[in-house]
């Protein structure tokens, strides 16, 4: 069915087929058997791999990659509790201002070196840098003093309370224990304590891992993996249905439905994988304005860009929090499309019919993005907004929107981060990490800073409602969607079931092992 042709035929009705719940549920998956060891797996992935460098990079398709290099201090489980993973304990004090690890002994990472507490404090020190560039520095902003005890033991002391710092250093960016003195070859070379080994990379063709025999945990079932980076999704289909790959994620999205009942490969979905959001630059006039940022949301139906844009694949949403978390705002609610409303903000604005023009910037990295552009672009010319579309690699997207900040409108998602400190203060923080739309909303620095401090869960749960309710109500940004995330796979392809981490973005090859 063309684009059209679907949108035309879906009208206002939201349908398609959705699955709900942070725990992935699964199409036609291998039966459980006892897996077996060797092969290379062959992995269809839907992205581009940029720098290596766990600490600086700011793309989680990379950092998707890397999650099977590295491993964190910490972990969660399923149920977000924090977790020991390379630390073997950790304690806090009562006063919150002391955290004491201990490390795990004879962790190895890949170049033979055994783990110590000089690791950590080498780890730590690098993201707190401002000269490494990490983007996870400012979890580190309230750290006054990083002392070894021992070999194996690290304290952490505090200027101030940091309510989140534990949950930071579970997500596989900050937390990253890489080998002292490594860090100048990390971007190109990236040495871990993880399950698979960096081999070599072809950039923008493939990267090669293999198994990693001295692995804390234990060795991976397979020899290794080759991540074919396949941005096309019909070519990435194309590749699993001839036997050229074993693994494709991200399913072409219409696509899906039919991938799902066809016997000869399994297929896993979950839900979210990931949220989308519309931005705008706050240092380009006139997007600095309330208003008119509000006019914009006014003109996007969101139920009908989930079904012509993600083909039914998702889910609207006001709040990009993870769906189970306390920190979700449930009371905000997607505003209609209305394009009196929108017209009438403009013309407060001081733009009549055809006065606005703008270039909307969007990545073919993601062609669902390409495809929702389209089809807002049409709701902004009925509104009276002139718009040019200029499509750009992710490489440039990335050097233009996200580095340089050179943009006036553009479009992007983020894989689902369960920490709501990371997701809010990183991306509507002035000084957030990923604050590429330049925010400065001195209220809400307000109240992010105050979540920090706010150590009784239910209180910083209701200040991280009050902070979504003010990102909603000036519209610094419009939320969109949440995303499936899809799977597809040979049937001689095992371990599926474990692949997916709780946090529903990473992807663990640990457990998954070849028939064949």
């Amino acid at each position: 069915m063309k684009r059209r042709q679907f949108i035309k035929k879906s009208g206002t009705v939201a349908g398609g087929a959705l699955i709900l719940g942070s725990i992935p549920t699964f199409g036609t998956l291998a039966q459980s058997e006892t897996p077996t060891r060797g092969g290379t797996l062959i992995w269809g992935h839907s992205e581009t791999t940029q720098n290596l460098d766990m600490h600086q990079t700011g793309t989680a398709s990379t950092g998707r990659l890397l999650q099977n290099v590295h491993d964190s201090i910490l972990t969660v489980d399923s149920n977000f509790a924090i977790q020991p993973s390379l630390a073997e304990s950790f304690e806090q004090s009562e006063d919150g201002l002391t955290y004491t690890f201990v490390m795990r002994p004879n962790v190895k990472f890949h170049n033979g070196k055994t783990l110590t507490a000089a690791d950590v404090k080498y780890s730590f020190e690098r993201v707190k840098n401002p000269e490494t560039g990490a983007v996870n520095f400012e979890v580190f902003n309230d750290v006054e003093e990083i002392n070894i005890l021992n070999d194996l033991t690290l304290q952490v002391k505090m200027s101030r309370v940091n309510a989140p710092f534990l949950g930071r250093l579970a997500e596989n960016g900050a937390g990253v224990i890489m080998p002292e003195g490594s860090g100048e070859i990390q971007g190109t070379t990236p040495i871990g304590a993880g399950p698979f080994k960096f081999v070599s990379r072809e950039f923008g063709n493939e990267v090669k891992l293999v198994r990693f025999d001295d692995y804390w945990q234990g060795p991976a079932h397979l020899d290794g993996i080759i991540s074919r980076e396949v941005t096309e999704p019909t070519v990435r289909l194309t590749g699993l249905r001839t036997g050229e790959m074993h693994l494709i994620n991200d399913i072409p999205l219409d696509r899906v439905e039919t991938l799902k009942k066809d016997s000869n490969f399994q297929t896993l979905t979950w839900f979210p994988l990931s949220w989308a959001f519309l931005n705008f630059n706050h240092k380009r006039a006139p997007f600095n304005d309330p208003r008119v940022r509000l006019a914009f949301d006014h003109m996007i139906d969101k139920e009908v860009l989930v079904q012509g844009a993600l083909w039914g694949q998702g889910e609207v949403t006001a709040s990009p929090s993870f769906p189970s978390s306390p920190s979700m705002n449930t009371k905000l609610r997607a505003r209609p499309q209305d394009f009196d409303k929108a017209r009438s903000l403009l013309k407060e604005a001081g733009f009549g019919p055809g006065d606005l023009q703008f270039t909307f910037k969007v990545t073919t990295n993601y062609p669902w993005h390409v495809e929702a552009t389209q089809i807002m672009q049409e709701w902004f010319r009925t509104a009276g907004v002139k718009v040019n579309v200029q499509q750009l690699t992710w490489s440039d997207w990335l050097s233009q929107c996200w580095v340089d900040r050179d943009y006036e409108v553009t479009m992007m998602n983020f894989f689902t981060l369960w920490e709501p400190d990371f997701l809010y203060y990183s991306l509507w923080h002035s000084t957030g990490a990923f604050n590429y739309r330049n925010v400065n909303d001195p209220e809400l620095d307000k109240m992010l800073q105050k979540a920090r401090v706010t150590v009784d869960k239910n209180e910083r749960a209701a200040t991280y409602h009050a902070i979504q309710r003010r990102v909603h109500d000036q519209s610094h940004d419009v939320v969109l969607w949440f995303r499936n995330g899809t799977v597809a796979a040979q049937n001689n392809v095992g371990g599926l079931d474990k692949l997916v981490h709780p946090n529903g973005s990473n992807l663990n090859f640990r457990n998954v092992w070849l028939k064949t």
